[in-house]
């Protein structure tokens, strides 16, 4: 097992205690920015566009 691959296990193992386990998307954008394909700002724009609900109108 890599480091990259060691971080992101635990990062899940984490999250899942909290009932909250990784996405394989999850674990794909984690393992960018260890890799440092992307940047750690950019990953976190990205979850926080998939993760924002928008206001309801009425």
């Amino acid at each position: 097992m890599t480091s990259n691959e060691r971080i992101i296990e635990n990062v899940n193992a984490t999250m899942s205690m909290e009932g909250m386990p990784l996405t394989q998307e999850d674990r794909e954008l984690a393992a960018s920015c260890l890799e440092g394909k992307i940047e750690f700002g950019e990953a976190i724009a990205s979850l926080v566009k998939r993760y924002t609900q928008k206001p309801v109108v009425r």
